[in-house]
Order: structure tokens, then C-alpha cells, then sequence
């Protein structure tokens, strides 16, 4: 009776240890679960700094108050009649 038991036992454990250390194992599904949601979270970040720059393209396009603004605040544009005036930044 010891025999079969003790062969069954180290068939048993022979099975489970692909289960847990095999390719396809329980610690490899888990690391591979973080790297997928380690992924999302860079996703959601970058679909966040798409839509801004999509907002800003489509705003750039069709509306001359952005391009104005940009042109003042990059170029220092200065329309005509207007006056330019600079104050000093106080420390």
C-alpha cells in the first residue's frame, strides 16, 4: 500500500509543477497582468496628451484667436495702433 500512495504523490507533483513554474504558470500570468495593466495606465496618459493636442490642432485650424495668441505670446506680435508695454518682474 506505501508504494502506489507514494507514486501517486510524486505524479501529483510532478503535474502541478508546470501549473505553477511551467511557461504558462500562475507566477508568469501574474507578472504578465501587471505589464498589461502597467501598459493601460501609459495608454490612458498618452490618449489624455492626444486629445489635448487634438483639441489644440483643431482649434489652430479654425479659429484665428489661437494663432493670434500663439503669435503674441512665441513672436511678440504686436498689432498696428498698438501700444507695448512691459513691467519689470518683481522679485
Amino acid at each position: 500500500m506505501k508504494w502506489p500512495t507514494l507514486i501517486l504523490v510524486v505524479l501529483l507533483g510532478v503535474l502541478q509543477y508546470p501549473l505553477w513554474f511551467g511557461k504558462g504558470g500562475w507566477t508568469r500570468v501574474r507578472e504578465l497582468d501587471q505589464q498589461v495593466q502597467a501598459q493601460r495606465d501609459n495608454n490612458a496618459k498618452l490618449e489624455a496628451r492626444n486629445a489635448g493636442l487634438e483639441a489644440e490642432v483643431r482649434d489652430l485650424k479654425n479659429g484665428y484667436e489661437a494663432i493670434e495668441e500663439r503669435a503674441r505670446y512665441d513672436l511678440g506680435l504686436i498689432k498696428p495702433n498698438e501700444t507695448y508695454v512691459q513691467l519689470p518682474q518683481q522679485k
